[in-house]
């Protein structure tokens, strides 16, 4: 029990709300456009061939790790679940979204380079630190633990 305390643990301010809700509505529709192809998204099949043209395979099934790890982690951060396991998903997705896509382009996303991941890494590993915050299903269940 201590250990799903520490999981959820979170502090009580309203700040990570306001981190939250935007990285997660970010996150959910990128995973939505490699999932499923909607915003414009490739869906499954589109991005994994995608992503076995870049080295990362087997692209469909890099595709779905990516895009669920995105989706749901998008949706588990909007409402504040297991903020602190998912910011580490996301962050780690992040990192690897970086380095095998973006770094070689320089910094600025004019050129497809890596601002915009680093800023959702930035914001991923601020809610690792933080937890979801007062307004989460985290402080929620904390609650009543």
């Amino acid at each position: 029990m201590s250990t799903i305390r520490n999981i959820i643990a979170t502090n009580n301010s309203l700040s990570a709300l306001a981190l939250r809700l935007p990285l997660g509505i970010i996150f959910a529709a990128h995973g939505a456009q490699k999932l499923f192809g909607w915003f414009g998204g490739y869906g499954l099949q589109g991005t994994g061939q995608w992503m076995d043209s870049i080295g990362l395979g087997p692209g469909v099934v890099m595709a779905a790790l990516a895009g669920s790890a995105e989706f749901f982690g998008g949706l588990f951060l909007i409402l504040g679940l297991l903020t602190r396991p998912t910011a580490l998903v996301l962050a780690v997705t992040m990192v690897v979204a970086i380095f095998s896509v973006h770094i070689n382009n320089g910094l600025f996303m004019s050129n497809n380079g890596y601002e915009f991941g680093l800023a959702l890494l930035a914001g991923a590993i601020s809610l690792l630190i933080s937890g979801g915050g007062r307004v989460s299903a985290d402080s929620v269940i904390a609650r009543k633990l």
